[in-house]
């Protein structure tokens, strides 16, 4: 996947294959002969300094560490081939495929077995008490070899409770309903396969209701 398939409507940066996003820049670039990308995370002028490379350089190394226990758990994500703390950056395997969200909007006849995937992936990251923080489909990619691979894990969490799970699941919801209104079919199959595979499932179902029923009473 290439920078401007992954961030449609992006600004990029002088013709150049560099994107600029809420919180971070992302430039391919080659590593050792390998396709690459740097993710970097600029500093914000708008935050005390110290607190701003605090902040970049935690983000930093928390999204690297969760990518890195991923990986462990048999969750498919970008290989990491160096991080520079200092400048707050990853350099990673530059992943080629589509993006989920794209997909499914162009293939909604096949959108059933890509959502039973998603929720084996799934599965298999919180069976790890691994949770991402942000699953959405265009945090996700359909890798051209048929996997599904989750980028973009710099705001989860690892050691993950009960609740974070369920916070991690609320969110995957939201997203794909009113990303993919059209397939809540395949969202049913998503979560059929998930719960299928984690092995406290009765507790995650109730806590997903929990956090729902406080969004309507709050």
């Amino acid at each position: 996947m290439y920078i401007r398939d992954r961030f449609p409507g992006t600004m990029f940066h002088n013709g150049s294959d560099s994107a600029q996003g809420a919180e971070a820049v992302i430039t391919e670039t080659s590593y050792l002969g390998w396709d690459a990308v740097v993710k970097s995370r600029p500093p914000k002028v708008y935050r005390l300094p110290d607190l701003d490379a605090h902040i970049r350089s935690s983000r930093t190394r928390n999204e690297a560490r969760i990518m890195h226990e991923a990986r462990a758990a048999d969750v498919r994500t970008p290989c990491i081939y160096d991080i520079d703390l200092k400048e707050c950056s990853i350099t990673m395997e530059r992943i080629k495929g589509t993006m989920v969200k794209d997909y499914l909007d162009e293939h909604p006849e096949d959108a059933e077995r890509v959502c039973r995937m998603i929720g084996e992936c799934v599965a298999r990251l919180h069976r790890a008490r691994i949770c991402h923080g942000d699953l959405t489909t265009s945090n996700m990619i359909l890798t051209d070899d048929g996997e599904i691979c989750l980028i973009d894990m710099s705001m989860g969490c690892t050691r993950a409770e009960t609740e974070d799970i369920g916070v991690d699941l609320r969110l995957l919801e939201r997203a794909f309903t009113s990303a993919h209104i059209d397939l809540l079919q395949a969202y049913d199959a998503m979560m059929d396969s998930y719960y299928s595979m984690v092995p406290d499932a009765k507790a995650i179902r109730k806590k997903v209701e929990e956090i729902k029923n406080r969004g309507r009473y709050t």
